[in-house]
């Protein structure tokens, strides 16, 4: 068995891999509580997950033992998996993972606990993972994850090692498609129109509807000639997020349902029955509030994903304008790229890529997704007497 193959998942990233090697194999100068920091897509929780197999395999990472096996598939007893489903991850909630994070290790020599999303962490939540961190288990290791240290109060992630990914290049994604039998132009195709982000990339090239939704997105650009293409092209984009949104949650809310109707014995007979009954009720309550929740969270990902398309397609714009020798995320859309630069200036480039990151600052902060995207389709069919 070879030690580190559990690392071959992390694309682009060299010297991450080489601090997350080290610092496992040496345990004894191992620092309880680590902060995965990076860019969608770039790979945080991939390499938090990889670490944790690497640190609970008696072969280092080896990618091939039960324990490796385990932490891939999340269910190792000695790796506790976090990953927020709604907006936020509640004080309640954090109080209940620190009491699990302080048990024993039942195999190895660790507790693990990746925490996905931590930045979703409420502020009492955040000081109920505060008192946790300052003071752990002995056995217990930390590894949070957030799109970067900023989205932590200071006292946490000064109180963590702080790991930095970066975007992964281009070539690179399209190599990790290839591989999976993608075409070569496909491939770098999906590669470039997602950034780096190689979930994002694998369903670009492998999912049809995926691919036409970002198309539609891309033609909001040209389309916003007036105050009633405007408003048009705003309920598109969030009639288009909240379908998205609904197929993904039915996928997901149904199973949820039926196991957990499963696990109060739906359909049984006999003594006990009724008690279990009415131990369901209250589950199935709280099963949909957290299905509510996550609903929000996806449309709202949902909505963000197409405006960072938008943002790319700007970018793209601005590029063209200024001659910039740089890679196009959009490159097979030459036409309307140098259509739109042509009929618009620079400036006026830059202040529709501002009106974009606005509505997502907007969205974040729970304005009603309609109405920040609607004041983002105005702006962007503003001409340039106005904006200037």
């Amino acid at each position: 068995m070879t030690a580190w193959a559990v690392f071959g998942r992390l694309t682009g990233q060299d010297s991450v891999v080489e601090q997350l090697q080290a610092a496992a194999a040496a345990p004894e100068r191992l620092a309880h509580a680590w902060l995965f920091t990076g860019p969608p897509g770039s790979g945080r929780s991939v390499a938090a997950r990889s670490f944790a197999a690497a640190l609970l395999c008696p072969h280092q990472g080896c990618g091939q033992c039960r324990s490796c096996h385990q932490v891939a598939a999340g269910t190792h007893a000695d790796l506790l998996l976090i990953r927020p489903d709604g907006l936020s991850y509640g004080v309640r909630q954090t109080r209940e993972l620190v009491l699990k994070a302080a048990t024993s290790p039942v195999y190895g020599r660790w507790r693990v606990v990746v925490f996905e999303d931590a930045d979703r962490a409420t502020e009492q939540a955040a000081n109920a993972l505060l008192k946790a961190i300052e003071e752990p288990p002995p056995r217990t290791i930390w590894l949070l994850c957030a799109p970067s240290a900023a989205d932590l109060p200071t006292t946490i992630r000064s109180r963590c090692r702080l790991i930095t990914l970066r975007t992964p290049p281009t070539a690179a994604v399209a190599e990790i498609l290839e591989r999976e039998g993608v075409g070569h132009d496909e491939a770098f195709e999906a590669a470039r129109a997602s950034l780096g982000h190689i979930g994002r990339a694998r369903r670009l090239a492998t999912d049809a509807q995926t691919a036409r939704r970002r198309a539609d997105v891309l033609t909001v650009p040209l389309r916003v000639t007036g105050l009633a293409e405007a408003f048009a092209a705003a309920a598109a984009l969030v009639k288009a997020a909240e379908a998205e949104a609904a197929a993904t949650t039915e996928e997901l809310d149904a199973p949820e349902r039926e196991a957990l109707k499963r696990a109060f014995g739906e359909g049984s007979t006999g003594k006990g029955v009724a008690t279990a009954v009415r131990g369901a009720a209250g589950a199935l309550k709280e099963l949909d509030e957290r299905q509510k929740s996550r609903a929000t969270r996806i449309k709202r990902d949902a909505l963000d994903l197409a405006l960072l398309d938008l943002a790319a397609f700007y970018r793209d714009v601005l590029a063209v304008q200024l001659g910039a020798s740089v890679e196009l995320a959009n490159s097979s859309r030459q036409p309307d790229l140098r259509r739109l630069a042509e009929s618009s200036d620079p400036g006026m480039t830059v202040r529709r890529i501002e009106a974009i990151m606005r509505c997502r600052e907007r969205l974040a902060a729970s304005v009603a997704p309609l109405l920040a995207v609607e004041e983002l389709t105005l702006a962007l069919a503003k001409r340039r007497s106005v904006l200037t």
